[in-house]
């Protein structure tokens, strides 16, 4: 689930070093970011008020932790089967997604998506009977889902929650408006069938770029008269307003003299550009 958490070493470690942790998840696999300063901590984002993952490096990765860590993976395979056959046992309104075992083999961690809240508990007994250890059932969305199945986006590029996101921020609808994106769903909508979050990435600078820009609907002065905005080419830097004498023209924002009305329709002072 690409968690970020501060940990305790005893000895240096560099960036990528991968190293067996013990946090308050088990015992598991990490690779090192960088030193814990305190700008570096501030970026570890947390979960509402609660604070980051934390725990300590016992040591590195070595030859027995990795073959350790690949018998868990061909495991985890068979867990997996034997969760949904739990699930379809006693028909619940739920769908596995993925199980996760911790390096030391003292938790299992069930991954499942479901439109609501699931009264899974007789499901924790089933599963605990089958793999013989601590069973933890966690309730994901669909972009979490995404993050642990998904490959490829439409870009080409692995999808960016899975590859370097550590938060999904939100994306609305109106990011894509403002960025002229394509309206169809199909087209701006990523693996989770939600809207792409790099609609987000530039979001911001299109809000700084288009607030330089009289909005559309208002009323303006330009060195050959006066006009109406009828929309906007934030990129290029230019507008589309309608003459006194119905023309239809596209004009640089450097032409206009003044905004004499917003398009809120609220009048304003007179601004030299």
């Amino acid at each position: 689930m690409r968690l970020m958490g501060v940990m305790t070493a005893t000895e240096c470690f560099r960036y990528g070093d991968e190293v067996v942790i013990r946090s308050d998840r088990g015992t598991e696999i990490a690779t090192v970011l960088c030193e814990a300063t305190n700008e570096a901590v501030e970026l570890v984002p947390s979960k509402g008020n609660s604070e980051p993952v934390q725990g300590k490096i016992i040591r590195r990765l070595d030859a027995t932790d990795r073959g350790d860590w690949s018998q868990m993976s061909e495991m985890t395979r068979k867990d997996l089967l034997a969760a949904k056959k739990c699930v379809n046992q006693l028909k619940l309104p739920m769908q596995v997604i993925d199980v996760e075992r911790m390096l030391g083999g003292e938790r299992v961690i069930v991954y499942f998506v479901a439109d609501g809240r699931v009264d899974f508990r007789e499901l924790v007994k089933l599963v605990g009977r089958e793999f013989q250890t601590r069973i933890e059932m966690r309730q994901i969305g669909i972009r979490d889902e995404a993050k642990l199945l998904a490959d490829y986006g439409d870009c080409g590029q692995k999808v960016c929650c899975s590859r370097f996101l550590s938060k999904m921020p939100p994306v609305s609808m109106k990011m894509a408006k403002l960025q002229r994106a394509s309206l169809d769903p199909a087209k701006i909508s990523g693996r989770c069938g939600r809207l792409k979050c790099c609609l987000r990435y530039e979001f911001e600078t299109y809000e700084e770029m288009a607030e330089e820009l009289p909005p559309i609907g208002s009323e303006i002065l330009t060195r050959d008269g006066s006009a109406k905005v009828l929309a906007q080419d934030i990129l290029a830097g230019q507008l589309v307003v309608k003459t006194d004498d119905h023309r239809r023209v596209m004009i640089p924002a450097g032409d206009v003299v003044s905004v004499t009305k917003r398009g809120s329709g609220e009048p304003t002072k007179q601004r030299k550009r």
